[in-house]
Formats: C-alpha cells, structure tokens, sequence
C-alpha cells in the first residue's frame, strides 16, 4: 500500500468504527471505488489495535472503576453501580461472539456485497432515526438491566451484516429501551471494546497461519491514525450528540445507500 492508501484506510477505520454509519461497509467500498487492492489481515489487526487504544485511553477512568468493583463483586464485596455496568458489557458481548462464530464464515461469503451494504445502510439508518425520535432519552447507561442487555446484545449480533454498523445498531436499541443519547452513545462505546478484542484477535489468529513479508511501517502509521481519529471522534461525538442528535448521520446513511443503489444497480 502507498502511503494515501495508509492514510484514508486507517483514517476511515478510526473515525467510522464509532459513529453510527458502519466501519466495515466504508473499508469494504473504498477499495471497491477506488480499485485498490485489499490491505490485508495484517493491516486489519493494526487499524483494529489502533481504535482499541483509543476507546480504553478515552475511557480509563470509567474502566479502572468498573474493573476494580468487578473483582470486587467476585470476591463477594457486593454489586455498585460499576460493577452491574461490566457485567452488562461482559454478558452484553455473548450475543455477537456466539453468532460470530456460527455464521462469520457465511456472511463473509454471501453479504459483503456492495447491494447488501446499500439496503442495510438505508434500512438501518431509518431505524436509527425512529429511536432517536421516539426514545424517552430519560435514563444513563448505569440504569442497564438484565433485560436491557438482552436486546442491545442482540441487536449488536446484527453488526456482523456489513452496514449495519455496530455503534449504530447499539444505539438504536439502547434508545429504544429509553436511554439518552449520551447514556446509549457511551454504553455502546464501552460495548465495543470486548467486540474490537474478539475481532482483532480472530484476525491475528488468521494473520499468524500466513506466511510472508510484514510492512511494519504501514502498520505502525495505521494504528496511530487510527487511534488518534477514533479517540478525536468519540471525544467530539459525546461532545455534539445531546445538541445536534442522529439525524445527520441517518442523512447521511441514506445518501450513502442511494449512491450504491445508484452505482451498482
């Protein structure tokens, strides 16, 4: 890869792994658009490592408390405000690995094509719109049930069909069980880290039964754009979501999917 082709895949990785418009549909349509060649699993591992820094530097503090009261709720100290939010990410997980490891494989064969990402781009975009609109948007991510976790979890399975996105469909489900949009946006953010770890680890277990050269200056330029876009993107998201809302972004979902149906019908 030529050092724009570093630049726009890892830059696209950071920015679009955590604003509700589907990382894994833009890193599949660039190349497509632009008739790049794959980046390969290693680059993949390198821009996934780069948005995991970002989500744990941004969310240190949040995570050193959670951390500390789940250990804490083990050895039977009993269950705080933080402890019940990482068993919430922690069981909130299990929807997506299990589907992950079922039906990874078909949907890598029959799902990733441009008309697939096109209807679920609109369609899920529309459904991120009616949460936003109808959602009470009364209650923070330290208000999760059982329940809660239940369906955002399930709903995070659904990320797997490339344009779906998994901020975005995690969004939409924690807005329809009533939470603000920060609360949804920050559940969703935390949620995301047990993902990112799954899924870069499947892809360095792949990289690892390959043999062949490793571009270690690409892959150290991705992950630093990488996770300094992501950390810059989730830091202004938080910052803009209460005061501008989803809308942009479902515009923009819908634009997006008329331009592939446009292009490739």
């Amino acid at each position: 890869m030529d050092l724009i082709q570093i630049l726009a895949l890892a830059l696209l990785q950071g920015l679009t792994e955590f604003l509700p418009i589907s990382s894994s549909a833009h890193l599949i349509l660039l190349p497509v658009l632009l008739g790049w060649q794959d980046q390969g699993l290693a680059f993949d591992v390198a821009v996934h490592v780069g948005t995991l820094l970002a989500v744990v530097v941004y969310f240190r503090v949040e995570l050193r408390r959670m951390l500390a009261d789940w250990l804490a709720s083990l050895a039977g100290s009993g269950q705080t405000a933080d402890s019940r939010l990482a068993w919430a990410v922690g069981f909130g997980t299990i929807p997506v690995g299990l589907a992950g490891l079922l039906f990874a494989d078909s949907i890598e064969q029959h799902l990733r094509s441009p008309l697939v990402i096109a209807a679920t781009t609109v369609l899920f975009g529309l459904l991120l719109w009616w949460s936003d609109r109808s959602g009470a948007r009364r209650r923070d991510e330290y208000s999760i049930g059982w329940k809660d976790v239940l369906v955002i979890g399930c709903a995070q399975a659904l990320a797997l069909i490339p344009g779906t996105s998994r901020s975005g469909i995690t969004m939409t489900a924690a807005l329809m069980l009533g939470l603000s949009r920060e609360g949804a946006a920050r559940f969703s953010f935390l949620l995301s880290i047990p993902v990112i770890l799954l899924a870069g680890g499947f892809e360095a277990r792949e990289l690892f039964r390959q043999a062949g050269p490793v571009d270690w200056q690409a892959l150290g330029v991705g992950t630093l754009v990488s996770a300094v876009s992501a950390y810059l993107c989730i830091h202004f998201f938080l910052k803009l979501v209460a005061r501008i809302g989803l809308t942009p972004f479902v515009i923009y979902r819908l634009l997006l999917g008329a331009f592939l149906f446009w292009v490739f019908v």
